[in-house]
């Protein structure tokens, strides 16, 4: 609805300094006031049928009552706000409901706060800045428990038959739990479609990052609907391959490059830790296994009198390094390394570090459950994701088709 220009100037007649619109008695609060009231009294006409003083009113069984103080906060700072009544209070206002006291967007802006890490006093502190609106920390509360909600609806979601690539790892978060404040762990899957999106499968809580609780982890996915995993891309967890086999048995299982690389450099004072690198690049960037065995031995050949527990721990792991060595370098990028899920880790990271600790494992998740989403909203397709779906197709195209069966 467009205003007419003589209306603006009729409100603007007496305007003198920003503080006349903007301010504590500013026109604005002074016009939403007056557009509020007015606006629950014809609700209010219309619910008893006529207008105000008209006869028909009368022995009509219900009437106008007077009025009653009620505060609102909003952007506009707090509103005292004069809602009609009537004798048989059966009125309820539809602009501002019964028990309303914040405006429609104002806890999304408290939401959308607590979702960037603001603490509690922080949000309190920042509304009485900008808004000029006192928030107590139970209406943040409040606020942000709505929040819980919608947590298991997300958690509880149905699933994609099958991804292409699914990347599992944990991180770790202080809360409280049963008295005493611990780290413990907080398992997040990463799953890429068939189409290249990426999306955040679920988060789930234990005291520490073990095979025996990804097995429960796994089972869940499969009940909320994946029938399927191409490729499983995990850090170095002992045991972590067999949880994800016993669920998904014909799943092709990779090893975090970067995660072995990160590890292998523990070993390494910092002064080495370039040219450690280099080398092992060699390694991971081969053109094929056998090469890339050759380069290895080559490897422990010229650090093993330093470095004797880096070769080993490549040793070890090496059946579960080589698969990527299947596919071309463009394939390779995508699935070799759980990056997807360090990003991730590098934005929640932010978000929690002015917590020192949470109160709850709820309050945790909730938090991180928020702050994913705002993460989320900013990925795009997996590149290269077209020439590595032609290869998946190519190797396992029955079991996509078999998957995608209703």
């Amino acid at each position: 609805m467009e205003i007419r220009t003589e209306l603006i100037d009729e409100l603007l007649k007496d305007y003198q300094k920003p503080e006349d619109i903007i301010g504590e008695n500013g026109l604005l609060k002074r016009f939403v006031k007056a557009v509020l009231e007015r606006a629950m009294n014809a609700e209010l006409t219309h619910h008893l049928g006529y207008q105000k003083h008209d006869p028909a009113g009368y022995n009509s069984g219900n009437s106008r009552n007077g009025t009653s103080g009620k505060k609102v906060k909003g952007e506009f700072g707090e509103l005292e706000i004069d809602v009609p009544r009537d004798r048989a209070s059966t009125f309820e206002p539809q602009i501002l409901p019964k028990h309303q006291t914040r405006f429609t967007g104002f806890d999304d802006k408290i939401v959308s706060m607590y979702a960037r890490g603001m603490t509690t006093r922080e949000i309190e502190s920042h509304l009485k800045e900008i808004y000029g609106v006192e928030v107590s920390p139970a209406l943040v509360s409040q606020v942000t428990e709505a929040v819980s909600e919608e947590v298991k609806r997300w958690q509880n979601r149905a699933l994609e038959p099958i991804y292409g690539i699914v990347y599992l790892d944990a991180l770790y978060v202080k809360m409280r739990h049963e008295g005493r404040v611990e780290n413990r762990a907080v398992y997040v899957a990463i799953g890429v479609d068939l189409e290249g999106r990426k999306d955040v499968l679920g988060l789930w809580c234990s005291a520490n990052e073990g095979s025996k609780f990804w097995l429960s982890v796994l089972t869940d996915l499969k009940n909320r609907g994946v029938k399927d995993m191409l490729i499983v891309c995990v850090d170095g967890l002992k045991g972590f391959p067999q949880a994800i086999e016993a669920v998904f048995p014909m799943a092709q299982v990779q090893l975090c490059v970067v995660h072995l690389v990160r590890a292998s450099l523990n070993y390494v004072p910092w002064k080495e830790r370039k040219q450690v690198a280099e080398d092992l690049k060699a390694v991971y960037r081969a053109a094929t296994a056998v090469e890339a065995e050759l380069n290895l031995e080559h490897f422990i050949l010229t650090w093993s009198s330093k470095y004797k527990a880096i070769g080993k721990l490549w040793k070890e792991n090496w059946e579960r390094v080589i698969p990527f060595f299947a596919f071309p370098e463009e394939v390779r990028k995508v699935i070799y390394t759980t990056n997807a899920v360090e990003a991730l880790h590098r934005g929640l990271r932010k978000i929690i570090k002015n917590r020192g600790s949470f109160p709850s494992e709820e309050a945790a998740l909730k938090l991180l459950y928020l702050a994913l989403q705002n993460i989320s909203e900013k990925w795009e397709a997996v590149q290269h994701w077209r020439a590595a779906l032609n290869q998946f197709e190519i190797l396992w195209g029955d079991r996509i088709r078999a998957a995608q069966k209703v």
